[in-house]
Parts: C-alpha cells; structure tokens; sequence
C-alpha cells in the first residue's frame, strides 16, 4: 500500500494525536497540490520529517525513464512498481486543455495483435492509489508548465473494464478528491460487455470510449479475441443501454489497418454502427507496433477513410498522432524494460 491507496479515514489514522484540520492539510495537499509529505508547508518541520518517514505514504510509483515529444507537448513517463512491474502514462499538452492517458493494469490479457501491451501479456491489476498517481503526478507536471490538467483516459496499458472496482474507485477520487470533472473522464473499453453495463448504471457521468476496429464479428474476432466472448450483437445492445442511461455521446475508436480495416465496405459497416448508436468515430493512424508485421494506413487513406464516413452521415475526426518517435503507443515504452513472472492480480 502507498500514499494514495490510503482514505481520507486512514490519513487521520496517522495523524492521531493532531489536531483534526491537520489531517484535511494533508489530504488537500496529497491530491489539490500533488505534493509528497515533506513539501507540505503548512505543517510543522518535525511532523513533516515524520510523515516523510511513514512507510504507508511512500510513493506507489518510481519513475525509470521520461522521454518527450512535440517540442515538450508530449511526455511519456516509464514508473516501476513497488514489485518491479512496469506502467506507463502519457501526458499530452494541447491549446486549451492538457490531457493523460493512465494505465489501469501492467500488461493486458485481452490479447490484441496489433496493440504492444497484449502483445505483452497480462501481469496484474494497478491498485486504485497507482492509478490515481499517475494523475497526481501529470497533474504537477502540468502545472510547472502554467498548464491545469483538464482530461483524462484510461485508455493506456489494460483493459479498464476488467480492473473495474479500482478504475471507479479511481474516478471517485479524481472527481471528488481532485477537483476534476467527471465529464472530462473517459473510461475506454475494448468491449467487456459487463462493465458497460455497470457504467451505465453508475452515477457519475464519465465517457465512454469503445476500441472497435472492425464492424463485423469475423474481423473483429480476428483484431479483438475478445469479440468471441462479446459479439457484436451484444455489444451494441450495452452500447444502446449506456447511451439511453447517460444521454451522451459515445465514441468508437478505429485504428486504421491498411488492407484490413480501412475499405470503403469497412468504412460502411462502420458507418451502420456509429449511426445506430449516434456515435462519434475516433480514427488512429496505427502507431508501429514491433511484432505485428501489418502497417498502418497512409495519411491520404486516413483521410479518404474519414471522408466517406462523413459522406455516410458520421462524425468522425482523425487523432492527431503523438509522439511515435518516443514509443507512445500503448505498451512501447514499457516493453523495453525487463518484467518479472506474471502474477495472479
């Protein structure tokens, strides 16, 4: 357990003994300003040294390695946790607003051919106090640019609805806890039909995000494994029930294949999908990804392929691609670093 795997009950644990405002002092601190122990200003020297001693409010993450991009625009961060696993995160700065992709789990079981992560195999669940450091520590990164961190996505290493208890539990936090909108979070999803159908009964109102990648159950069998177990038909019906529950937009994303995913009879597959849920397309440029020998569509196929859904009456719009000179794609990074034997979480 690290500092932001504890509750609010359990800092005031530690504090027992002070003053009760002491533990509040130290709970904003934590997660208003992003700060460790020892920079909390407000509390006493003797109780900062003592509280930078506590075992249970050690960091959960060590940072390994930091590379950028985009002329510092884009930063990828490698963390290695407290039994050597290895997550990344990914902070993007953009006019007007500064977002992290976080990951919810060290590998992924889901087993995604062109993805570096499945391609990695699943280690364990991060904890919700993982999680949400990676936040924190965007967070102040962004501001010693003048920047506020104003999105996120669980769209990094994992498949979110398979972590789903610390996922929500991280959402609670960054919500009530950070100061985030629950609006600007986004829960993505390669498809787990259980855990659409919990966010659509949840309370807060974060997006959803749906990797589709083909629109068919053939292709998506053979992209998606996962589409075995959660067919299309199933999918779209928990897709339908989230959009009647929350109201909103969702947003299928696409990462275009050349040869495999970007045909105009892909494109109007897709096109039957995303109107019948009112969805809005997300196209990825496929970033390289080692070990998988297909490559990605040329930027004038990119576009071709968003033209003709806009022609079909979708709304799409192209992902400007980040940082591939700096292995941004989900698990690049991280597979560079050695990893211990799998674990049963």
């Amino acid at each position: 357990m690290a500092r932001y795997d504890l509750t609010s009950a359990d800092v005031a644990t530690l504090l027992a003994g002070e003053p009760d405002y002491r533990a509040r002092q130290v709970w904003e601190g934590l997660y208003r300003q992003g700060a460790a122990p020892e920079e909390l200003t407000t509390l006493p020297r003797i109780l900062r040294e003592r509280l930078a001693a506590e075992p249970a409010l050690r960091p959960g993450l060590r940072l390994d390695a930091e590379v950028g991009s985009d002329g510092g625009d884009t930063v990828k961060w490698r963390w290695a946790l407290h039994d050597g696993r290895m997550v990344e995160t990914v902070l993007m700065h953009y006019p007007g607003r500064s977002t992290v992709c976080v990951s919810s789990q060290a590998g992924c079981a889901m087993a995604c051919g062109f993805c570096a992560t499945g391609q990695a195999g699943f280690q364990r669940n991060l904890s919700t106090g993982e999680i949400v450091e990676q936040v924190v520590r965007a967070g102040a990164e962004s501001r010693r640019r003048d920047r506020r961190l104003s999105n996120v996505v669980f769209m990094g290493m994992g498949e979110p609805m398979a972590n789903y208890d610390r996922v929500w539990a991280s959402v609670e936090r960054l919500h009530a806890d950070m100061g985030l909108s629950a609006r600007h979070l986004t829960i993505s999803t390669i498809g787990i039909v259980p855990g659409i159908r919990r966010l659509a009964a949840a309370p807060l109102p974060v997006n959803l995000a749906v990797s589709l990648h083909a629109a068919d159950d053939a292709s998506r069998d053979e992209l998606v494994p996962i589409n075995r177990r959660y067919p299309l038909d199933a999918l779209m019906d928990a897709c339908r029930e989230w959009v009647a529950a929350k109201g909103r937009r969702l947003s299928f994303e696409w990462a275009l294949i050349a040869g495999v995913n970007d045909r105009p009879a892909d494109a109007a597959r897709l096109a039957d999908l995303a109107r019948d849920v009112r969805a809005h397309v997300n196209l990825i440029p496929l970033n390289p990804t080692p070990g998988f020998l297909t490559k990605g569509t040329p930027p004038a196929g990119v576009r071709a392929f968003c033209d003709l859904l806009t022609s079909l009456g979708v709304n799409a719009t192209v992902r400007r691609n980040r940082g591939t000179d700096i292995d941004a794609a989900c698990g690049q990074l991280a597979g560079r670093a050695a990893t211990p034997p799998d674990g049963p979480d």
